[in-house]
């Protein structure tokens, strides 16, 4: 009996110990999650005001902080698999060979004005004959209303029915059978029921859309319904992916608003889909999606300048009210992104803090800055190989700092480099021009130039107590030179 005793009080204290490190396992990924979400909250966003930061900050701690939010969080990086839903092909099917890139919009009705049609229509115009060969528009039309969305497939199908027979366009509709509860859910940020209703929603027919597209392209870039494309986009995105090549990143950005041009791995996409499922009612899809890349590690913004995509819907999809936003980076016509070909950079300048060389040769919306520079200070530029140019444009100051641009110096470029892998420069340079009121622009290049160039630098040829930020460094390139 004694013996008995003594075993069962046993088990009891075991049985006690396992649920205590069971409840804490718990609170420390509780707090994990938590400080994660707080790191990112900080994370600087030009269109993420400080008010909206305090509000999520106040209430994340409470919606995350369970037991059911920590453990889908720690399983976030296994969610590989699709969503079991069954969705209905309205306008045509996938094709067997993945493209390039697919472009992604959901539609529902609204109460002024529809976008839709355009938004195709510009799509597709903006694209070249050979760009269409790479791309994939998929629409998903999450209305629950049949009538629209038969109405929708008629015209779409009408007006664009040689792109549905080329595999370039789908419509696709999730029924309404699959959506999770839309009705009496948390009022976060004090949002009224119809606007809590209509973004939790919208979260979902985004993680429906993403889902769908997730094996159909290497790339996706998500759109909304009322878009306008730069001319030749996809051969932008193409030259900015290219140039990130060997560099980790989640999302880059080809515009600044909401969630407009956003581009991911496609890869992503079902990681990304059961992420807004999973918060589809905790904030609206562009704060989810902030989140979402900070949780992958992509601490940083990384968005490129000029913009890709504009914002033209005049009323908004929600209850039909006015939206006018504009990204005023925003380049329709001729727009041509520099090549930058690869290249070491350095200055012996005075850099402040992290604003470094790099940063200034890059479309990426990021500056170089040093402290007030001197006669003979310069900015190299070595290539990796020598280069044919045909065009140079360096912009130096900002719209805040108007003052702080190269009051005086030269562009020149160089041959006959020297010197190890890390060290190497050139011993020859060609001057072709000066700075204008801090900037430089030069065409033809190559027709002034007669031999390949190895290095690039800027001058300084007359000191300023003023301090230098270089806005950003573009060339394009003609013909490789025959090696």
């Amino acid at each position: 009996l004694y013996v008995f005793l003594h075993m069962k009080l046993t088990l009891k204290y075991l049985e006690k110990m396992r649920c205590l490190r069971k409840r804490s396992a718990v609170s420390f990924l509780g707090i994990l999650v938590i400080c994660l979400l707080f790191m990112n909250l900080y994370i600087e966003d030009g269109y993420v005001l400080e008010g909206d930061k305090q509000l999520i900050r106040e209430t994340a701690t409470h919606q995350l902080n369970s037991e059911r939010y920590v453990h889908t969080f720690k399983d976030l990086s296994n969610f590989s698999g699709s969503i079991n839903v069954s969705y209905r092909y309205l306008a045509g099917t996938p094709l067997p060979r993945k493209r390039y890139l697919t472009i992604g919009l959901s539609s529902v009705k609204r109460k002024k004005g529809n976008y839709l049609l355009e938004t195709i229509k510009s799509i597709f115009e903006q694209s070249s004959y050979e760009e269409l060969k790479e791309i994939t528009v998929v629409v998903h039309l999450a209305d629950f209303d049949s009538s629209w969305c038969e109405g929708m497939v008629q015209d779409i199908s009408q007006k664009f029915a040689h792109h549905i027979i080329a595999g370039r366009l789908m419509v696709i509709h999730a029924p309404e059978e699959y959506y999770p509860v839309l009705d009496g859910l948390k009022r976060n940020y004090n949002d009224p029921e119809d606007r809590v209703k209509f973004r939790s929603k919208q979260n979902v027919d985004y993680a429906f859309l993403l889902n769908f597209c997730a094996n159909l392209s290497d790339y996706y870039v998500m759109l909304e319904d009322d878009v306008r494309c730069s001319k030749n986009f996809l051969t932008a995105v193409k030259k900015v992916i290219t140039s990130r090549e060997g560099s980790y990143w989640v999302t880059l950005e080809f515009s600044k608003l909401g969630y407009i041009g956003k581009l991911y791995h496609s890869h992503d996409l079902p990681r990304l889909a059961h992420f807004l499922l999973m918060f589809y009612q905790e904030m609206p899809c562009d704060w989810l999606l902030i989140h979402f890349r900070g949780l992958l590690a992509q601490k940083d913004v990384i968005r490129f300048k000029p913009s890709l995509f504009q914002h033209m819907g005049y009323y908004s999809s929600y209850k039909g009210a006015e939206n006018k936003l504009k990204d005023d980076d925003f380049e329709e016509d001729s727009f041509d992104i520099p090549d930058n070909p690869p290249a070491n950079l350095h200055t012996n300048m005075n850099v402040f803090e992290n604003y470094e060389a790099s940063k200034a040769y890059s479309s990426i919306d990021e500056y170089f800055w040093g402290k007030a520079p001197s006669t003979g200070d310069l900015y190299v530029i070595v290539f990796e190989k020598p280069v044919k140019i045909s065009k140079i444009k360096v912009i130096t100051g900002t719209e805040d700092r108007q003052n702080d641009i190269l009051h005086h110096g030269a562009l020149e470029v160089g041959e006959k480099i020297v010197g190890s892998k890390k060290g190497r420069q050139c011993t020859t340079y060609l001057r072709l021009g000066e700075f204008k009121n801090g900037n430089f622009e030069m065409t033809d290049v190559e027709h002034k130039v007669l031999f390949d160039i190895n290095c690039m630098r800027i001058l300084v040829t007359k000191s300023q107590k003023e301090w230098l930020i270089i806005r950003s460094i573009s060339i394009w390139t003609s013909q490789p030179p025959n090696q």
